[in-house]
């Protein structure tokens, strides 16, 4: 898309009746389908919509798009936009066209949204939580034949839950495996604890693969900036390492994948990880960034702006309009 090419508007495939229960739609609006919202010209400032309300700036969002799909191209790498921002099926269903690589999420439930709107490579980027969400997780696999899933594991444990769930079930294609490492929250902390985890994979007879590794490199974030710097850094460096193991533990025959970037820290995930991924003809780095795409006016705005190389990277794709109920004198 050229800087003067006119802005292609989303496609809105998810149809659904609003009534004024949902917040926003003004009151007495009953059994609207969502494809009409269009031409009832609501906007917040007239009056009619319950606020506060989230509005999304469409070609903000588009701009923002193509923006990132266009660096991760650059930078050797794809991308599967995180979609727990928004968790709206039409926008991620918009950046999988645009050539994102598949989509993330953080939870089976997320998963099966995901599924219904016909987005069938998918990231779980987290643990499911034991035995429970193991056999949820099979559930929904078995229900979605076709879907390429990867899922976390960050301790033996969580690889035996799925192993029993997948072991539960023959019909089942065998479950892609990421060992994730992590710093701040989830994920094993050494690589000790992370090849522990690539045995108990091994050891499930085949009912789970070795998909590759992961990591959040935002969860090891810092007060001091100095410090976030060695984490981070540390953390990207035990990753590449971690893939180099996985590789000569697969063999060279066996697709992998490495998969981290959140929306503040992705240009160092790149700079980290592409050496050792770029080196394998078999191997995927991809980014899981959703929030760059929506972007903000706080938060992400004063994060990519400490760095000359991200200042104006997004552009804010959000608003909340609200009204002022109380002022004090």
């Amino acid at each position: 898309m050229t800087e003067n090419s006119p802005v292609p508007a989303l496609a809105t495939r998810e149809n659904f009746l609003l009534d004024d229960r949902i917040r926003g739609v003004p009151p007495g609006t009953f059994g609207l389908d969502s494809r009409l919202v269009a031409s009832q010209r609501w906007h917040p400032a007239d009056g009619r919509m319950s606020l506060p309300v989230l509005t999304l700036d469409e070609e903000a969002f588009i701009a923002n798009r193509d923006l990132f799909l266009r660096y991760a191209r650059e930078q050797g790498a794809m991308i599967a936009p995180h979609a727990k921002t928004p968790m709206a099926p039409d926008l991620a269903r918009s950046l999988v066209e645009a050539g994102a690589w598949g989509t993330t999420v953080a939870d089976v439930r997320q998963a099966a949204v995901m599924l219904r709107a016909g987005l069938t490579r998918l990231i779980v980027a987290n643990e499911v939580g034991g035995s429970g969400g193991a056999n949820r997780l099979a559930a929904l696999v078995g229900a979605w034949p076709g879907v390429e899933l990867f899922v976390f594991a960050d301790s033996v444990a969580a690889a035996h839950a799925l192993a029993e769930a997948w072991r539960g079930n023959a019909k089942l294609p065998p479950l892609r495996v990421l060992v994730e490492l992590g710093a701040g929250r989830a994920g094993a902390r050494t690589t000790g604890e992370a090849e522990a985890i690539a045995d108990a994979v091994d050891a499930a007879g085949g009912r789970l693969l070795i998909a590759g590794v992961a990591t959040y490199e935002g969860a090891a974030a810092q007060p001091d900036p100095g410090r976030t710097e060695e984490v981070i850094s540390a953390l990207l460096a035990m990753t590449a390492d971690m893939f180099l193991r996985l590789r000569a533990r697969v063999g060279g025959d066996v697709p992998l994948i490495v998969t981290a970037g959140g929306s503040v820290f992705f240009d160092k995930v790149v700079a980290a990880l592409s050496p050792a991924v770029s080196g394998n003809g078999n191997a995927t780095l991809v980014l899981r960034s959703g929030a760059i795409f929506f972007h903000d006016h706080g938060v992400y705005d004063r994060s990519l702006g400490a760095l000359d190389a991200r200042n104006g990277f997004a552009v804010g794709g959000v608003s909340v309009s609200a009204r002022n109920s109380f002022r004090p004198a």
